[in-house]
């Protein structure tokens, strides 16, 4: 989907990527990550998480990160979340010729929580030339009780030999305007330490979004890069997510979690309401520009109709 509104950033027919190649196909290997939510008694809502915890097609690097993730903000921020509120066939559906699927659990924060909620999900679709494209995402929101920035990350693979990776913690101020805000979540915290990191990389390029919208919300310090491989060499995708991507997307979470979600910082009534008509604005961009187009073409107008309502409807509660 697309960027600070739902997990996949971007419209997936905006990628100037490479979509001959043929998609990453599901994973045997095990994940790091053990999850008890399997049981001869399972409802129809622990099935359908499960399907969103699956994280088919991708490899067991990207897998086992995604877990690791999701695990990490169901332990820690757990108590302060609501069960996913989203109707069975928004959670999980599919175009009506089987060439692609998806999942979404979306989580709201309690009244008494600074979460506004958080979005998880996969989606998966076969293209014309044989190929598929995947993308696992997560995200996490704030209400606007605070200005602290929102979590986003973002994988999506065209082939086994190429990766774009989006991690970010987006801001919600004006970062020329205020300065303070720009010192204390982006340069204090040496946030950029994890970009220059990932550059060292002989794989790694920068990756510039032919959408001028979505670098307009992403911070300085935003990771948006395209890892290479040559054909033939999977597993030394494998090593790159699993020795460098995943430290620093855990890093970046916990961060996140400790500094943003964790610390209540309150602002004042008359910004509650800039930040909340902000984030409102954002939100029913992303909806009518990015998706609007996306998911017809991925899902037909049926089903993107019912998916994209539903989303439309809980953001503008």
């Amino acid at each position: 989907m697309a960027i600070l509104c739902t997990s996949f950033s971007h419209s997936i027919f905006h990628f100037s990527l490479p979509l001959s190649s043929s998609g990453s196909s599901p994973s045997s290997r095990p994940s790091r990550i053990r999850f008890s939510w399997r049981s001869a008694s399972m409802d129809s809502g622990d099935e359908l998480r499960a399907k969103f915890l699956e994280f088919p097609y991708v490899s067991g690097a990207q897998r086992n990160l995604m877990l690791e993730l999701v695990s990490s903000v169901e332990t820690r921020l757990g108590p302060s979340l609501q069960p996913c509120t989203l109707p069975p066939d928004i959670q999980h559906f599919g175009n009506p010729t089987g060439t692609a699927s998806a999942s979404l659990h979306l989580r709201p924060g309690l009244p008494s929580s600074q979460i506004d909620f958080t979005l998880g999900g996969w989606i998966h679709c076969k293209l014309p030339s044989g190929g598929a494209l995947n993308i696992t995402s997560l995200s996490a929101y704030l209400k606007p009780s605070t200005d602290a920035p929102h979590f986003l990350i973002e994988l999506i693979r065209s082939s086994p030999t190429s990766l774009v990776l989006i991690l970010d913690l987006t801001p919600r101020k004006d970062l020329i305007f205020y300065q303070d805000y720009l010192k204390t979540y982006y340069e204090d915290t040496q946030l950029d330490r994890h970009r220059q990191r990932l550059h060292m990389l002989p794989e790694v390029r920068a990756y510039s979004s032919p959408s001028l919208y979505i670098r307009a919300v992403v911070s300085p310090t935003a990771i948006l890069v395209c890892i290479d491989i040559e054909s033939g060499e999977e597993t030394k995708m494998e090593e790159i997510i699993r020795d460098h991507v995943s430290p620093i997307a855990i890093e970046v979470l916990q961060f996140w979690i400790e500094s943003c979600a964790g610390l209540e910082r309150h602002v004042g009534e008359p910004e509650i309401a800039y930040l909340a008509e902000r984030d409102r604005i954002i939100k029913n961009k992303t909806i009518e520009v990015d998706l609007g187009s996306s998911f017809p073409r991925m899902f037909g107008q049926e089903v993107a109709d019912r998916v994209l309502g539903a989303l439309k409807e809980y953001y503008n509660k």
